[in-house]
């Protein structure tokens, strides 16, 4: 690992978040396939709509320029749409608020943030299901037979409830984390230290029905993006609860991702894909998964283990600094050939408002600063 290509790394890339605080503004991008490289809009109810708010989160606290600052509080306002309106909400409140709302009140003590965090994660208690313990994916309106569905991602948003539930002294926030945290480990972790994306319960009885492909290959596939997220999800129930059983997850799956990359140590969109479909990359499981392994590293106790998931993440980011990474203005986005969904044939080796998020974030960590999650 050469650190000086970090460091440019880095340095770059907040560069480039300065850069694009005027041309993107209060927006909220998904994916930089514009003919000009730029970055989409989507609706403030967007999955992705904390990310970048979250970029200008972490670009402000290195420069202090009142610009990001400015236009930070502004998109946060803009997610007050969804937040208030209530019908269009979903499961991915945590990616939206712990990168806006959450990271606005810890930098500057904003009460009106505060709130907006402790709403969101209120919605997404509600979101329990009982009987399953898990909380349940999507609304009706996007799958209409989604009831009994739980997904690899909420293993990210449940920062949101374990920070609730600090924030607030109150243990219903964590114990509902934590129920979520366990079904994932009883219902979604094989043995091989893989994932499904999503898991199917009967809505009614809570029992586990099948697995689904969703973004991977199929039910039995091992999805790259999803395994980032058990590898960061798992560390950080870790983190909030003490609880060894969570990171010997965090490991068992961030071992099994690592043994699994190709030489550039970028992964493929899932790790069964075959001839063609390798085509399709995706940079920000790479990224996720980075940050995940240094929140591993930061945890442990063992030296050893210490040192290997730190230089596993490094030579992930070196790779994705050298190889992958755009620092001009030819794109918007910071890291390409990200993949969102590959069955479903859409924004195929692309920047990432999410991939360029957790490499920033994993950056940081590598300079000793907390992540957003």
């Amino acid at each position: 690992m050469d650190p000086t290509v970090l460091e440019r790394a880095y340095t770059a890339s907040l560069k480039k978040i300065r850069r694009n605080c005027d041309s993107i503004g209060v927006a909220f991008p998904h994916v930089a396939n514009g003919p000009h490289g730029e970055y989409n809009r989507e609706k403030p109810s967007f999955w992705t709509g904390g990310f970048w708010g979250g970029l200008l989160w972490l670009a402000y606290r290195e420069t202090h320029d009142p610009k990001l600052l400015e236009t930070a509080c502004e998109l946060e306002t803009a997610l007050d749409v969804p937040l208030d309106e209530y019908l269009h909400i979903h499961h991915d409140v945590g990616f939206m608020w712990m990168p806006t709302a959450v990271a606005h009140y810890r930098k500057t003590g904003c009460q009106a943030a505060r709130a907006r965090g402790l709403k969101a994660a209120s919605h997404l208690m509600g979101r329990f299901n009982l009987n399953g313990r898990f909380l349940r994916a999507w609304n009706d309106e996007v799958y209409a037979d989604s009831q009994g569905w739980a997904i690899i991602d909420c293993m990210m948003n449940i920062s949101l409830l374990y920070w609730a539930s600090r924030e607030l002294h109150d243990p219903r926030f964590r114990q509902i984390a934590m129920a979520h945290a366990d079904t994932v480990l009883e219902s979604f972790l094989r043995p091989d230290g893989t994932v499904p994306h999503i898991v199917r319960f009967d809505p009614e009885t809570g029992r586990k029905i099948e697995n689904l492909g969703g973004q991977g290959k199929g039910p039995d596939s091992v999805w790259s993006r999803g395994q980032a997220w058990a590898i960061y999800g798992m560390a950080i129930s870790y983190r909030e609860t003490g609880c060894t059983r969570y990171l010997d997850a965090a490991r068992k799956v961030a071992h099994t991702f690592w043994s699994a990359l190709p030489d550039d140590k970028i992964p493929y969109w899932d790790f069964c894909a075959e001839g063609e479909e390798r085509e399709a990359r995706d940079s920000s499981a790479a990224s996720c998964a980075a940050s995940g392994m240094l929140e591993i590293a930061a945890l442990t106790r063992d030296p050893e283990e210490k040192t290997f998931f730190t230089n596993c993440a490094l030579e992930i980011l070196q790779s994705l600094s050298e190889h992958y990474a755009c620092f001009d203005d030819s794109t918007q986005g910071i890291i390409r050939a990200g993949t969102v969904s590959y069955p479903a044939r859409r924004h195929i080796n692309v920047p990432i408002i999410y991939g360029d998020f957790f490499f920033v974030e994993a950056l940081g960590k590598w300079k000793g600063l907390p992540g957003l999650f």
